[in-house]
């Protein structure tokens, strides 16, 4: 790959240079309506008060140590430069693969680390500077060793030719803050393809590196050595979804194997390294909890050319920790076949872990319905669990058995531990007690619920850190000492918006005492993290210590530390306001009602300072993404909180707060097929009622223009977009579709939460299909789509056929195409341009352009006359 001639041109303003800046944006307006100017070759900038805000430095990810002792600031920037984006890459088995880094590509990273000492008291120390590694240093992968004592993090430099250095393991000091290269010969250099280092002890990590002798990448041969040849004469159904950068031929497999075989080395703090095992395509190393075994899981032959690496073979085995091997566990056959209905999974062992409260048990499932969400089976997974190295004859025990499909294990002690299952075509969802080591207490069911109930969501149990670094469930006693209790962190949704809380649960009785609640008059509070670690026995309510989050509409979040009996919160953050300029908007959950009863919701922003009695309505931007639900009082309920801060993402619609639009944010768009019925047979009817009902809310409060509200959605809602156009042409005045897939005949065996194939639903698919109904779209529409879409379904040709069908039917449309970007668009230079055509499209086509707008009204009705509007589904 070479970098296009279109990003050069923005090198210099990249680098935060004005000239630039000052060319693009000071012609205010006008420059919009140069129609020539427009479809130029070059990147745009938005206006400043949106760009100021997309380049406003993002707030430091906090990591906390494994003691809840001190907390490390990983300091990031903005946006990355495209330059980074063009660098060369291998699509290779369903991944992206950094040639020259030996990574995935694309990755952040970090560019600055900080350790903060948290004191008795609660208040936090002074701010203690990683230092040591050079200047421009890319970090990533940061972990602590499990005693606190050190930081092992990876990095890597730019090099004069656009590329980037190999990754080099580095550790860090946390007393002094002193940085320094692990490995002693500047020739060991990482391998990240799939795993990358894991500490074993407090002095040991197991590192996965590249081959010493791996040599130049194979060469492509200029001429075949033969016809690319797939054959199913064995008539076998094989059904997968459509997935991006698979293998292609017999080089792409050399050339995965190159780039993901790994050698792993056994490495110890003062840098003595040794190798273990042979080189292989290792995709994860999990040692024991008392670091005496590995779980080595690795990939081989035959791959394929139609699943991603995911399903290729798959070898899972137990070595001692200095790499003997122990037992092979099992070897999976290549998995083209797995059915395409929800909740049906691979044939064999699968989901193979240590358990976390014990030295060195290993835990897995195996399905025993074929992996066919379709048998009805009964039980339809075991959940077995058996010693690292059992005795001989030694067999598998079973720990508990499930009706619906496994979906994990909370430990905590050999009396006690949580196993949960579902099943997405009923929603429904188990939590089951059982106890691990006492046959004679039978399991029970803890909580039966539908996961779309959102408002009987109990929450989910604590974790406390052990020594070895595993995460088991906290157990909390109260003063008498009585009762087994445990603590559930919950979202709190409520028909007032979510109240998150942490309630004291007895496990065995099922009563509950909430012992914290967020405010709902004004914040926004969260339990991020328990602080309390007691290593030997239960935590005292008493010494109870929890980390929470703070927010509120107008107020950034900063972290507290809160502590029991007096549940005293120390504010240990002082994190800016990101967007100042923003700082006093107006924000409001609201609710109203479709026309067939089903109660839905949205969010409501409105601009700093805004007065409805003196500026009226304002144009209108509506984002949104649908879902598919089972009930319709399920759909109906309130999610989020009208109190969360006005977070915004770098292509986020709340900037136009900045260029005084109204923004609908998340209106539920809820696609019901309760019982035996199937939602999507009635997507458009439900879509259009959907949209209907958020306009109508917006108008009835006076805050929207009725001719000047624009509709705009990402990936499925790019597609809800498109649909909106066609199917409910008198609601907007203009579309912005990104990244969207408009023709489901292109995803003919699934897509999104439709199960079903093209053939056995054709009627729907058609119908669903905004490329289909391209002839009834009379409104502007701005497609936008990243050449590299790597998202299953939403290949960039789903936007290039469907502008050009739009071009043939004679509709006002453009095309912009990101080269280098995905599914989402990362570089500064993508994210500037896609705001500058968003914020072009919305001022020509829904503030400019209302007259024009209200005259084509009349071909919409006349359209919607001769049927193109609420057609009944075939």
């Amino acid at each position: 790959m070479t970098s296009s001639p279109a990003s050069s041109a923005v090198a210099a303003e990249n680098g935060g240079g004005s000239a630039s800046d000052a060319a693009v944006s000071g012609a205010g307006l006008g420059y919009y309506e140069d129609e020539g100017s427009a479809l130029g070759g070059t990147y745009r900038l938005p206006p400043p008060e949106i760009r100021d805000i997309v380049d406003a430095p993002p707030c430091p990810v906090l990591s906390l140590s494994p003691q809840g002792d001190k907390i490390l600031f990983l300091k990031r920037r903005a946006l990355p430069p495209l330059a980074e984006l063009a660098r060369p890459e291998e699509k290779l088995a369903g991944i992206r693969i950094d040639v020259k880094c030996s990574t995935r590509s694309r990755i952040s990273y970090y560019t600055g680390m900080g350790i903060h000492q948290l004191s008795p008291d609660d208040n936090l120390g002074p701010e203690k500077e990683v230092h040591g590694f050079p200047d421009g240093a890319k970090i990533n992968f940061v972990t602590w060793s499990n005693d606190g004592r050190h930081l092992s993090f990876c990095i890597r430099l730019d090099e004069e030719d656009n590329s980037s250095s190999k990754l080099q393991l580095w550790v860090a000091d946390v007393e002094t803050g002193k940085a320094r290269p692990l490995f002693k010969s500047p020739d060991i250099c990482l391998n990240a393809v799939f795993d990358k280092f894991v500490w074993i002890d407090n002095s040991t990590l197991v590192v996965c590196t590249i081959p010493l002798g791996r040599g130049d990448p194979p060469k492509k041969p200029l001429v075949p050595g033969g016809p690319k040849v797939q054959s199913n004469e064995q008539k076998n159904v094989i059904q997968v979804e459509t997935f991006q950068d698979l293998l292609k031929d017999e080089y792409d497999k050399d050339l995965f194997d190159y780039y993901a075989r790994s050698q792993l080395l056994l490495v110890t703090l003062d840098g003595k390294a040794k190798e273990i095992g042979p080189p292989a395509v290792y995709t994860s190393i999990d040692p024991s909890p008392d670091g005496k075994y590995l779980l080595i899981s690795s990939i081989h032959r035959p791959y394929s050319f139609v699943v991603p690496y995911e399903r290729f073979p798959k070898k899972v085995d137990v070595w001692t920790a200095d790499g003997q091997l122990v037992r092979e566990l099992c070897d999976l056959a290549l998995a083209e076949d797995i059915p395409i209905a929800f909740n049906s999974v691979r044939k064999g062992m699968r989901s193979v872990h240590w358990r976390a409260d014990k030295p060195s048990s290993l835990y897995w499932v195996e399905t025993q319905d074929g992996g066919d969400a379709k048998v009805e089976v009964s039980p339809r997974d075991i959940i077995y669990t058996q010693p690292a190295e059992p005795l001989e004859g030694e067999q598998p025990e079973i720990l508990h058995k499930v009706d619906l499909r496994y979906r994990g294990v909370s430990w905590c002690d050999d009396s006690l531990a949580l196993v949960y299952e579902s099943w997405y075509k009923t929603r429904r969802t188990r939590t089951w007690v059982i106890s691990p080591e006492s046959k004679e207490t039978y399991p029970r069911i803890l909580f039966d619920r539908s996961s779309e109930d959102v408002y009987s969501d109990p929450g989910s149990p604590m974790l406390q850190r052990m020594p070895a670094g595993t995460r088991v469930i906290a157990k909390v006693k109260k003063e008498n000492g009585e009762g087994t209790y445990v603590l559930l962190n919950g979202s709190g949704a409520t028909p007032e918006g979510n109240i998150p809380f942490l309630d004291l649960f007895d496990i065995n009785t099922g009563s509950k005492e909430r012992i914290w609640q967020s405010d709902k008059e004004k914040y926004f509070e969260t339990v991020v993290a328990l602080l309390s670690n007691e290593n030997d026995g239960d935590i005292s309510l008493d010494q109870l210590k929890i980390l929470t989050s703070k927010e509120s509409k107008t107020e950034n979040r900063q972290y507290h530390v809160m502590s029991w009996p007096d549940k005293k919160a120390c504010q240990i953050t002082n994190f800016p306001h990101p967007y100042p300029q923003l700082a006093s908007l107006q924000k409001e959950m609201i609710r109203y009602q479709r026309k067939d009863g089903v109660q839905l919701t949205a969010t409501l922003y409105l601009p700093p300072n805004y007065d409805l009695s003196k500026e009226g309505p304002l144009p209108c931007v509506v984002w949104a993404y649908p879902g598919e639900f089972k009930s319709k009082d399920a759909a109906g309920q309130v999610r989020g909180s009208p109190n969360e801060f006005a977070g915004m993402f770098s292509t986020s619609p709340l900037l136009w707060l900045a260029r005084r639009f109204a923004i609908l944010l998340g209106p539920t768009i809820p696609i019901i097929g309760e019982g035996e019925e199937e939602a999507n047979d009635r997507y458009v009817e439900q879509l259009v009622a959907s949209a209907e009902a958020a306009v109508e809310e917006v108008i009835r409060r006076g805050v929207a223009h009725p001719n000047k509200i624009a509709i705009s959605g990402h990936s499925y809602g790019a597609f809800m977009t498109a649909n909106l156009l066609a199917h409910a042409p008198q609601l907007f005045c203009c579309g912005v579709a990104r990244s969207g897939a408009y023709n489901r005949t292109l995803t003919p065996f699934g897509f999104q939460n439709e199960e079903r194939t093209l053939w056995e639903a054709t009627d729907t698919y058609v119908e669903m299909s905004a490329f289909m109904s391209v002839h009834k779209i009379k409104k502007p529409i701005l497609l936008i789509h990243g050449e590299e879409d790597d998202n299953s379904g939403t290949l960039p040709m789903q936007s290039e056929r469907f502008f050009n069908a739009l071009k043939g039917h004679g509709a006002l449309c453009r095309l912009v195409v990101l080269p280098f970007e995905s599914h989402g668009y990362a570089a500064r230079e993508s994210v500037m341009h896609v705001l500058w055509e968003t914020d072009r499209w919305l001022h020509k086509y829904c503030v400019s352009n209302a007259s024009e707008v209200t005259a084509d009204l009349n071909s919409c009705k006349d359209d919607e006359s001769k049927g193109a509007m609420g057609s009944e589904p075939k």
